[in-house]
């Protein structure tokens, strides 16, 4: 490895620490240098601006994430447990350190600067890349029903998100295995009860 190209990981492993400890707002480009051990004009030579260096320590941690593999439709198994999958992987996302520390990081930027959360579209990131078209096959296929199965997806996720993964992110509680596995049955329960053909 080069050493501009380990220079340029230090500084974005230095702010991300920096971001994720402070916020994107209140860390000087002056602080991300010290705490990478570069010069400010190292920093500046790698990233023209703050915005910049934000940009590419999303990207970084968004590359690091675990977003599941996409899980498609199969006529032959029960709904039931095939949506089961779906959010199973959905909670692992969603309580992994990564993505925590990704969303901690960004939520604190969109409080700052709203349209950051355009770029972070929510179907970019686990089953909502798939869910949908998921949705639609199992339509096709006489096993759900529902004309606007995009509102349909986002209750699905929405729901996965209100109980598993808002609690971590604000800090209010701890939730066990046990809990998410609750969540995560009733999640289908209540999808099903609605949309089930």
């Amino acid at each position: 490895m080069k050493l501009s190209e380990k220079k340029r990981i230090n500084i974005l492993q230095a702010a991300e620490q920096l971001f994720f400890e402070k916020g994107v707002e209140h860390t000087s480009m002056d602080q991300v240098a010290a705490k990478a051990g570069a010069s400010k004009r190292t920093v500046y030579n790698h990233f023209a601006t703050k915005e910049e260096l934000f940009q590419a320590i999303l990207t970084t941690m968004l590359a690091k994430i675990n977003h599941g593999d996409a899980i498609h439709f199969n006529k032959n198994q029960p709904i039931d447990l095939q949506l089961t999958a779906i959010a199973e992987q959905e909670v692992a996302m969603l309580t992994s350190p990564d993505f925590l520390r990704l969303a901690k990081i960004a939520f604190m930027q969109m409080l700052q600067e709203p349209q950051l959360a355009k770029s972070l579209s929510n179907n970019t990131m686990g089953c909502m890349t798939y869910l949908e078209g998921f949705l639609e096959q199992a339509k096709t296929a006489g096993v759900l029903k529902g004309d606007e199965l995009n509102i349909a997806a986002k209750q699905f996720v929405y729901q996965l998100k209100s109980f598993v993964f808002y609690p971590l992110l604000y800090g209010f509680e701890i939730v066990t295995e046990q809990q998410n596995n609750k969540v995560i049955e009733q999640t289908v329960s209540l999808f099903l009860a609605k949309y089930k053909a």
